[in-house]
């Protein structure tokens, strides 16, 4: 066998499935998720309603251990879970509810990495804008072992040319899964817009959006958790890791396109632009923020090879894949619509990137600024 799959997902899934098909007599299961304190990982755990919420207002907030999800010391352990957004369930199905929950601590402040709460604030500001985005998730499909799933278990694939967007057994692994992804973020209520296999072998994308404001990074968490769920049952592991192999291999990213109500009108290419010298003057700030170690693990993926642009330097150009911001060609012929930052990683937060691309493009701020809230100067 090539890759190995977890134990649990041997177990005999038609006994799952009687059980699942018991009646709830009215009752509600409700899938509290939050993200935990690497900033990467997600947590879940569940409770019973008496009745269908119909509305976020009808989920209880609810709380949580913090010092086992890297969030609070075990003397002072418990936080705040506020539910902000419910999605349908694909796994128990209706009525049952998935909720995604910000985190506060004991004083009702947000958590160190709630990062929603800072992106909620600049999206209120930008409201008039009206900024989308689209963000197009790649990650890659590991065994339990940790090795790329359907690779040989001693050595290396083909090179890399035959799998993007490929059909058959020698070059696609793991599409099951990826289909079954799709379902689910479509029961779910995710804008999940596409998919195809990457340039890697086991490697894939999906694309989430158009989204305005902060729910660009609610849909994106929440089609990750699904991932992750999805992949638990088949019994591999999806990573988000920017360069899950090293050597001639492609990297991971989370390109973000971006687009407001100016860049979409007449004469919309002009706001685009406008933009774009923005982000320049701004290249280390953001490459700060679109990785969840402040750059270091998009370190191993913007090399300037394998279709990325170097970290160290900013570019721009119309249909170009080794640029740091890249224009549609049709964005260019029809002179509006929408640019897209190549720079965020695989495992970014997406409310970090969003948060980041407003207030430079948006709200105009400075360096000086950021450094007021606490953060290092370019």
């Amino acid at each position: 066998m090539a890759s190995t799959v977890s134990d649990s997902s041997r177990l005999n899934k038609n006994m799952r499935e009687y059980y699942m098909r018991l009646p709830q007599h009215g009752k509600v299961q409700v899938t509290y998720v939050w993200i935990d304190g690497t900033g990467e990982g997600l947590r879940n755990k569940t409770r019973t309603l008496d009745s269908e919420p119909k509305s976020i207002e009808d989920i209880p907030e609810w709380n949580f251990d913090g010092s086992s999800t890297y969030q609070a010391e075990g003397s002072n352990s418990d936080m705040y879970l506020v539910p902000v957004r419910m999605f349908r369930d694909p796994f128990t199905l209706d009525p049952n509810k998935l909720v995604l929950c910000e985190v506060l601590k004991y004083n009702r402040k947000p958590a160190e990495n709630n990062l929603r709460w800072s992106c909620k604030e600049a999206m209120d500001a930008a409201r008039e804008s009206r900024p989308w985005f689209g963000m197009e998730q790649e990650y890659s499909l590991l065994g339990i072992d940790k090795h790329p799933y359907g690779w040989p278990p001693n050595g290396f694939p083909g090179p890399q040319g035959p799998y993007y967007c490929g059909v058959g057994a020698d070059k696609i692994f793991g599409r099951d899964i990826v289909e079954s992804h799709y379902k689910a973020c479509l029961y779910a209520g995710i804008r999940i817009c596409g998919t195809n296999a990457e340039v890697m072998p086991s490697q894939w994308e999906f694309q989430v959006g158009p989204c305005e404001g902060i729910d660009m990074g609610d849909e994106l968490w929440m089609a990750r958790f699904l991932l992750h769920r999805v992949c638990e049952d088949f019994g591999v592991i999806a990573t988000l890791d920017p360069k899950p192999v090293t050597g001639n291999w492609n990297g991971a990213g989370c390109h973000t396109n971006v687009s407001t109500e100016a860049m979409r009108g007449e004469g919309g290419l002009q706001h685009i632009e406008k933009a774009i010298e923005k982000l320049g003057r701004r290249h280390t700030y953001h490459i700060r923020c679109y990785d969840p170690h402040s750059g270091l693990d998009n370190q191993r993926r913007l090399t300037g090879h394998h279709e990325t642009s170097s970290i160290h330097d900013f570019s721009a150009g119309v249909a170009n894949r080794g640029a740091s911001i890249r224009i549609p060609r049709q964005v260019g012929q029809e002179g509006r619509g929408y640019f897209e930052d190549r720079r965020p990683s695989a495992n970014c937060d997406p409310y970090a990137v969003t948060c980041a691309i407003v207030r430079t493009c948006l709200l105009d701020a400075t360096d000086e600024e950021e450094t007021e809230k606490g953060q290092k100067k370019d």
